[in-house]
C-alpha cells in the first residue's frame, strides 16, 4: 500500500498541479497491468508540430452533459467480505484507494440497493412476511439486516468522498405485494402499487437517519427480466408510469424527499420504455431521467434518447466484468467508460466492488461476475487483487471530478478511443485509449496550437493541462 500511495501521490501531482497553462502531463495503465497509472513525459503545446498518427481536437467551448462520477456498487456481499475478511488495516486502506479523491482515486458515483441483489449472501426484503401474510401499513419494515455490513460501508465512503451521488434501487419488492408469492420474478400487483409506494419512501428515510442520503431512484433493476432465481419482477412501462406518476412521486413529495426518480435501469436495447415513462405527464415532474445497463444495444442509442428529451439525463448504472468477456478488464471498461460519456452519460457505474475469486458471495444470479477488487480469505491475512476495471475506473474518477463537463473532442482514427472534459478548476482531462499493438504519436490541437503526445499500445491514458482562466 505504501508503494501505491507513492504512485497515486506522484500522479495526481502530475496532473492537478500543473506548472503552466500549455504544459500537459499524463499517466498510463497497460492492458495487462504491468504498468499501473504511471507517470508519461510531459510536453507542452506550441504553435505547430510534426505529424503524427493520430490527432485529436479539444474545444472546451463546445459543451455536453455535466459529469456525476464514475464507480460500482454497494452490494451486500461486497460489503460483508469488506467488514468481516479484512484486517481493520487492510479495509482502511481498501475504502482510501476506493474513495479518497486525493490518497485515492475518489469514486463519486454509487449505486445502493434496497435490500438484497444477486451479490447478497441471501434473499430479503425491508419487509418480509409469512406467506399469506400482508402489512400494507409497515409495520414490520426494518432494514435491520443491511445495519451489519451495508450502511457502514457506505457512511464511511461517504466520510472519505462527501460530494458522492447515489443511486438507490430494489431488485424487488416484498413477495407480499407480487403476483407470485416469492421475490424471484413475478410481477407487482397493481392493487400493492401504493403500498410499493410507501415501501420505497420508507427506505430512503431509514437510509436517512443512517447518515445515507440517494440523489436518485429507480423503482426496479431490470425490470423487463423476470428473475427465476434471485430477486426482480417484471415491470412494464406503463405500469412504471402510473406508479411513479400516481402513487410513487407524490409519496415522495409527502414525504418532503428530494430524491429524483430514474427510469427504466435496464439495458440500451428499449430506449423505448425509458421514453416513454420519461414523456408521461403525470410522472414526469418527479424524475430526472434515464437509467441504463450495458448488456444489450449500444451506447450511441443515448444520442437519440438525449435528442429526443434534453431535458432528462442519462445514467449508466450498471455493467458488470466477468468471465464472459473476451476483453481484458482494462480494455472493456475502458471502452465502456468512453463510449457512454461520449454518448450523454453523467455517470459509468459498475457492479460489485467487491468478490471472491469464485464470484462470491452471491445467491442466484450472476456466479461469474467480477469485482473492482478480488479478496480471497483463504490466505491469512487475506489477499487482495486489483483488477483492471478499477484502473479504468481510476483514469476517470481521480482526474474528472463531480461537477465536470464533457466537452468536444474529435478523432477519425481507427483503434483509438477518447473523450475529454473539463473540471470546474478549469483543467482539461483528455481520456484515450489505444486498442491496438503499436504505439502512436498523437497531436492534440487546442486553441490553435498543438502538443504531441505518445500514447502506448495496448493502453489507457489520462492526460490533463490548465487551461488560462
Amino acid at each position: 500500500m505504501i508503494l501505491y500511495r507513492l504512485l497515486v501521490m506522484c500522479s495526481s501531482s502530475l496532473l492537478l498541479s500543473v506548472a503552466a497553462a500549455q504544459t500537459v502531463h499524463g499517466v498510463q495503465t497497460s492492458v495487462d497491468l504491468s504498468k499501473t497509472l504511471a507517470p508519461l513525459p510531459s510536453a507542452k503545446f506550441e504553435r505547430s508540430s510534426v505529424k503524427s498518427d493520430v490527432t485529436i481536437t479539444v474545444d472546451e467551448t463546445k459543451r455536453f452533459q455535466t459529469i456525476d462520477g464514475f464507480g460500482a456498487a454497494f452490494v451486500e456481499g461486497s460489503a460483508y467480505l469488506l467488514q468481516h475478511e479484512l484486517t481493520p488495516q487492510q479495509r482502511s486502506d481498501v475504502m482510501t484507494r476506493l474513495f479518497d479523491p486525493k490518497r485515492g482515486i475518489g469514486l463519486s458515483a454509487m449505486r445502493l440497493p434496497i435490500a438484497s441483489t444477486d451479490l447478497s449472501r441471501t434473499h430479503y426484503s425491508y419487509d418480509d412476511m409469512p406467506e399469506g401474510q400482508s402489512d400494507p401499513e409497515m409495520q414490520h419494515f426494518s432494514v435491520e439486516k443491511d445495519r451489519a455490513d451495508v450502511f457502514p460501508t457506505v457512511r464511511e465512503a461517504l466520510k472519505l468522498n462527501p460530494r458522492m451521488t447515489l443511486i438507490a434501487s430494489p431488485w424487488s419488492m416484498p413477495a407480499w405485494m407480487k403476483t407470485k408469492p416469492t421475490m424471484n420474478g413475478g410481477a407487482l400487483r397493481e392493487d400493492a402499487e401504493p403500498a410499493f409506494a410507501k415501501y420505497l419512501v420508507r427506505s430512503l428515510q431509514a437510509f436517512a437517519k443512517e447518515g445515507i442520503t440517494p440523489q436518485y431512484l429507480t423503482i426496479q433493476n431490470e425490470p423487463l427480466n423476470e428473475t427465476k432465481n434471485y430477486p426482480g419482477s417484471l415491470l412494464l412501462a406503463d405500469q412504471a408510469a402510473r406508479f411513479i406518476g400516481k402513487d410513487l412521486g407524490p409519496a415522495l413529495r409527502a414525504a418532503n424527499l428530494k430524491t429524483q426518480v430514474l427510469a427504466y435501469d435496464h439495458n440500451w436495447d428499449h430506449p423505448e420504455y425509458p421514453l416513454s415513462v420519461i414523456a408521461d405527464p403525470a410522472a414526469r415532474p418527479y424524475m430526472a431521467g434515464s437509467a441504463m445497463h450495458c448488456y444489450g444495444g449500444k451506447a450511441d442509442v443515448q444520442d437519440d434518447m438525449h435528442a429526443k428529451d434534453p431535458q432528462m439525463g442519462i445514467w449508466m448504472t450498471e455493467c458488470s466484468g466477468g468471465t464472459w468477456q473476451k476483453e481484458a478488464p482494462l480494455a472493456v471498461t475502458a471502452h465502456l467508460l468512453i463510449s457512454s460519456t461520449q454518448h450523454w452519460a453523467k455517470a459509468v457505474t459498475l457492479w460489485g466492488i467487491a468478490l471472491d475469486p469464485k464470484g462470491n458471495p452471491h445467491a442466484g444470479g450472476c456466479g461469474t461476475c467480477r469485482g473492482l477488487l478480488t479478496i480471497d480469505s483463504t490466505q491469512k491475512p487475506s489477499s487482495i487483487t486489483w483488477n483492471g476495471d478499477f484502473y479504468a475506473l481510476a483514469h476517470a474518477s481521480k482526474y474528472v471530478q463531480p461537477g465536470a463537463v464533457h466537452i468536444a473532442s474529435s478523432a477519425a482514427t481507427a483503434g483509438v478511443d477518447q473523450v475529454a472534459f473539463q473540471d470546474i478548476d478549469g483543467t482539461i482531462v483528455l481520456i484515450a485509449y489505444n486498442d491496438t499493438n503499436e504505439a502512436k504519436t498523437v497531436d492534440v490541437q487546442w486553441h490553435a496550437r498543438t502538443v504531441q503526445l505518445s500514447l502506448p499500445a495496448t493502453s489507457l491514458v489520462t492526460y490533463a493541462w490548465k487551461a488560462a482562466r
